[in-house]
């Protein structure tokens, strides 16, 4: 696919065509990464504008997790050597949630390491997003893994605004990362979340042994969900897991799939998550210039991140809007 090719599937992108899945394989075994670049980065601006989503995580329950998945160092089955605790006090989060707040973020996401919240837990959960909704005044996300229907009617009820749930990898590699649960399950919860009337969260870790056709095959999976944002993790091999030699995958496929993504979701936050601290030497400059248009600032569910006074200045420095 030379560079004419790729301009032609911006334009029909930038007319509000949407690309198949041939013709997204065609884009991410493209040579001219270049140009690549710069068509994702010109639908960003289009559908996007020039503002970055910025959000923080507050790792509200750690480590002890019931599910095996291979890249987790706060799965019950690996020894990482992280510290744990159980659901966090709601005054210690709400102090948080006012301290992102007042730094800048725009988005405030509660995550557990759970398989799924138990009722009692739940009620908890409930009664953070409560005193966080009447005391910070926050766009509030969660990630708590898999709901009933009731529970997320509820938290479409107490004014969460999105249920991030990634699918991880391509369901064809997914049996390699996890064993407890299914890719289906993963599904069914994404369209409970939706069926409730929250907006979706979801994507995956890249760089976990998977090929660039199950990169692909992720993005049309993606892509036919039509999330409202698509978090996009750098895998940060932990020591005790079962991928904790995994070789990094090089820039130049990390990009692919960022600015693939944005052709498929022309619409969508694509928000560059976690490891881009570790493995990206600019902390993202060139991935928000080509399909990026988010970041998670100040550290995620075990791994320390970049303040968010160098991760505005980052923004500042390439022109955007934070």
């Amino acid at each position: 696919m030379d560079a004419g090719n790729i301009i032609q599937y911006q334009d029909r992108v930038l007319a509000g065509d949407k690309l198949t899945e041939s013709q997204l394989g065609e884009l991410i075994n493209c040579i001219d990464l270049k140009t690549l670049s710069s068509a994702a980065n010109k639908i960003t601006r289009q559908f996007r504008g020039s503002k970055v989503d910025i959000e923080q995580l507050a790792n509200i329950k750690k480590n002890f997790c019931s599910e095996d998945c291979v890249f987790c160092g706060q799965s019950a089955f690996f020894n990482s050597g992280n510290e744990g605790y159980q659901l966090l006090p709601a005054e210690e989060i709400v102090k948080t949630a006012k301290k992102a707040r007042d730094e800048g973020a725009e988005s405030y996401c509660l995550v557990a390491a759970w398989r799924e919240p138990s009722d009692t837990d739940f009620l908890k959960v409930c009664d953070i997003i409560t005193k966080i909704r009447d005391q910070v005044g926050i766009s509030l996300e969660c990630s708590l893994g898999f709901l009933t229907n009731e529970q997320a009617k509820k938290l479409k009820e107490l004014g969460v605004k999105r249920y991030n749930h990634n699918l991880e990898t391509a369901r064809s590699k997914f049996s390699q990362i996890c064993t407890t649960h299914t890719y289906q399950d993963r599904l069914d919860t994404l369209h409970i979340a939706r069926n409730a009337g929250l907006e979706l969260c979801t994507g995956g870790i890249i760089g976990m042994g998977e090929t660039r056709e199950q990169r692909l095959e992720l993005i049309s999976e993606l892509s036919r969900l039509e999330p409202e944002e698509v978090t996009i993790n750098l895998l940060v091999a932990i020591p005790g897991t079962p991928l904790e030699l995994q070789t990094p995958i090089s820039f130049e496929e990390i990009l692919r799939v960022f600015a693939v993504t944005r052709f498929a979701l022309p619409k969508s936050i694509i928000k560059i998550s976690g490891g881009r601290e570790v493995h990206l030497e600019d902390s993202g400059e060139e991935l928000l210039l080509s399909g990026a248009n988010g970041i998670i600032s100040s550290g995620y569910l075990t791994l320390s991140g970049n303040p968010m006074n160098k991760d505005l200045e980052m923004i500042k420095n390439i022109k955007l809007e934070a």
